[in-house]
C-alpha cells in the first residue's frame, strides 16, 4: 500500500495540479468531440433518409400521375397496353402504401378510386379529362407537402363515395327485387289463364255450329 499512499500524496500536492488540469481538459475535449461527431453523423443520416424519402415519394406520385394520363385514354389503348398500364398502377400503389408518410394507405385508396373513375369516363369523355388529371396531380402534391391535412380530405372523399355506392347498390337491389316480383306475377298470371283457352275455343265452336243435322233416308212403309 506504500505506492498508493505516495500516489495520493502526489495527487494532493500543488505540483500535480497542472497535470490534473490537463487531463480534465483532455477528457472534456474528447467527450465533446465524440458528442459533436455523433450529432453530425446523425444529422447527415437524417438528411440522407429525408432525401431518399423525397425521391421515393416523387417517383410514386409521378407513377400515379402517369397512370392517370393513361387511364384518361384507357378506351383507346390496346389490350397489351392496358395490361402494362395495370401493372404499372399496381407497382405505384404498392410504392405509395410503403411510403413512410402519414395517410399513405388512405392516399392509395383514394388514387385507386380516381383511376377507376377515369377509366370508366374514358369511353365517354376521352381527352376531355385533362382538368381531372390536373386536379389529381395537385391533390397528390398537396398530400406530399401537407400529409395531415390532405389525409383528412382523402378520408372525407372516401366516406362520401362509400355512402354513394351503398345508396346505388340499394337502389339497384330494390329495382332487381321489383323486377323479380313482376316476373313472378306475370308467370303465374299466364299459367292461370292458359288452361281456360281450350274450353273457351270449344264453347265458341259449339255455339257457332247451328246447321241442321242431315237425316238418313227412311224405308217406305
Amino acid at each position: 500500500m506504500h505506492w498508493w499512499n505516495d500516489f495520493v500524496a502526489w495527487l494532493l500536492s500543488p505540483a500535480a495540479r497542472p497535470a490534473i488540469f490537463s487531463a480534465a481538459v483532455l477528457a472534456i475535449t474528447l467527450t465533446v468531440s465524440g458528442l459533436l461527431a455523433a450529432w453530425i453523423g446523425r444529422s447527415a443520416l437524417k438528411g440522407l433518409l429525408r432525401q431518399t424519402d423525397r425521391q421515393q415519394k416523387a417517383s410514386a406520385i409521378a407513377a400515379l400521375i402517369d397512370a392517370a394520363t393513361e387511364a384518361s385514354v384507357w378506351n383507346s389503348l390496346t389490350p397489351g397496353e392496358q395490361v402494362l398500364s395495370d401493372r404499372a398502377v399496381g407497382q405505384a400503389d404498392i410504392l405509395v402504401r410503403l411510403l413512410p408518410l402519414k395517410g399513405a394507405s388512405v392516399a392509395a385508396n383514394w388514387s385507386a378510386h380516381q383511376l377507376a373513375e377515369m377509366k370508366r369516363a374514358s369511353a365517354t369523355f376521352g381527352y376531355q379529362l385533362d382538368p381531372a388529371i390536373a386536379e389529381f396531380r395537385d391533390r397528390l402534391i398537396e398530400w406530399q407537402n401537407k400529409p395531415g391535412r390532405a389525409r383528412k380530405i382523402f378520408q372525407s372523399d372516401l366516406e362520401r363515395w362509400r355512402f354513394d355506392t351503398v345508396q346505388t347498390e340499394q337502389s339497384l337491389m330494390a329495382k332487381q327485387d321489383a323486377w323479380v316480383a313482376q316476373q313472378h306475377h306475370d308467370l303465374y298470371a299466364s299459367t292461370a289463364t292458359a288452361p281456360a283457352a281450350p274450353f273457351t275455343a270449344a264453347a265458341s265452336s259449339d255455339k257457332g255450329d247451328t246447321a241442321p243435322t242431315p237425316q238418313r233416308d227412311q224405308p217406305a212403309a
